[in-house]
C-alpha cells in the first residue's frame, strides 16, 4: 500500500477531475477536509497539501506518491523521482510558464538591460536568485506571498511569476520579457519507494490509470453501420488509432464500424460519414486510453 499527497489550490479541481476519470474516486466530507479516501486498497492515506510543500515532504519519505508542478521541483530543489508528466493545468491542458515581468511603460525590452539592485518581487526567489545569478545583475529579491503582479510598478521593479495565459499580466500594465521554465504538472515519487519492488508495480499502475484518463479526455469513440457497398468510402474519411475495428452484421449486407478518434476532429467528421453513407452513427465518451 502507498500514501499520496495531492494538491491544494490552482491544481486542485483538476486534479480530482483526474482521479475522478481513473476510477480513482478522492472522497471528502467538505471542501475543507485535508484528509481524504481513495476507496482502493493499494492506497492507504491521502493527504491535500500546498504544491509548494509537497516536493519536499515526497523527498522526505511522508508520502509515496505526489503531484505538484515542475516549478516548485525546481524551487524545492527536491530530489524525487519524476514518475509521469501529466498534462493540465487550472485552466488548459498543457504546460504554464514562468516569466520575468516588468511594467509596460518601461523602455527595457530583455533581461540583460534590468538595471542592477532592481527590486524583483517572487513567490520563486530561489528560482530568481539562480537566474540572476547567471546574467551576473546584482538585484534585490523580495519574496511575494500572492497577488506578485499587483506591486508593479509602485514598489518592484519587475516580478518573476507564473502565468497560464498572460491576461492577467496584462490587465495589470505588465510586459513579459522573458520566459524562465516551461512547467507542467508532475507526478513525483519518493526515491526509496520508487526503488521498492512492490511499491514500485503500485506506482506504476497508478500511473497506468491517470495517464489512461488524460489521454482519454481528448477522444471519443464512434461506432456505426455501413452498407458493404459504402464500406471502403467509410474506412478513407474515418481516423483511427491504428485501424478501425470491422466486423459484417449477423445475416446482412451491412457491417458495424468503430474507431477512436481525436474529440476536436468530431465534428468535422459526423457529416462528411453520413454523407458517405453511414448509418446508426453513436458518439460515446471514453474513460480510459491506456497506449
Amino acid at each position: 500500500m502507498i500514501t499520496i499527497v495531492l494538491p491544494k489550490g490552482s491544481l486542485e479541481e483538476q486534479t480530482l477531475k483526474l482521479f475522478e476519470m481513473a476510477d480513482l474516486d478522492v472522497k471528502r466530507k467538505s471542501e475543507r477536509d485535508y484528509n481524504p479516501v481513495i476507496a482502493d486498497k493499494r492506497i492507504s492515506k491521502v493527504k491535500i497539501l500546498r504544491p509548494q510543500e509537497i516536493p519536499k515532504y515526497v523527498e522526505e519519505g511522508y508520502f509515496d506518491l505526489g503531484i505538484t508542478g515542475l516549478d516548485w521541483i525546481k524551487e524545492t530543489g527536491a530530489d524525487v523521482v519524476e514518475v509521469a508528466d501529466l498534462r493540465y493545468s487550472k485552466q488548459s491542458f498543457g504546460t504554464v510558464k514562468i516569466i520575468l515581468a516588468i511594467s509596460n511603460n518601461s523602455k527595457i525590452e530583455k533581461p540583460e538591460q534590468i538595471k542592477p539592485d532592481s527590486k524583483i518581487s517572487s513567490e520563486y526567489p530561489n528560482m530568481t536568485r539562480e537566474y540572476f545569478r547567471k546574467l551576473k545583475i546584482p538585484v534585490k529579491i523580495f519574496e511575494s506571498y500572492g497577488a506578485t503582479e499587483a506591486k508593479v510598478p509602485d514598489i518592484m521593479d519587475g516580478i518573476v511569476d507564473l502565468t497560464e495565459t498572460g491576461e492577467t499580466l496584462k490587465k495589470s500594465g505588465l510586459k513579459i520579457i522573458d520566459v524562465i521554465l516551461e512547467s507542467s504538472t508532475k507526478l513525483i515519487a519518493n526515491k526509496k519507494s520508487f526503488n521498492d519492488p512492490k511499491k514500485r508495480e503500485v506506482i506504476e499502475e497508478i500511473k497506468t490509470l491517470l495517464l489512461g484518463a488524460l489521454e482519454a479526455r481528448n477522444k471519443v469513440l464512434v461506432k456505426l453501420n455501413v452498407s458493404e457497398k459504402n464500406l471502403d468510402n467509410i474506412v478513407k474519411i474515418l481516423p483511427a488509432m491504428k485501424a478501425p475495428t470491422i466486423s459484417k452484421l449477423f445475416n446482412s449486407s451491412y457491417y458495424a464500424v468503430e474507431s477512436v478518434i481525436e474529440k476536436n476532429r468530431i465534428n468535422e467528421i459526423l457529416p462528411k460519414l453520413k454523407k458517405a453513407g453511414a448509418e446508426d452513427i453513436i458518439e460515446l465518451r471514453i474513460n480510459k486510453v491506456i497506449l
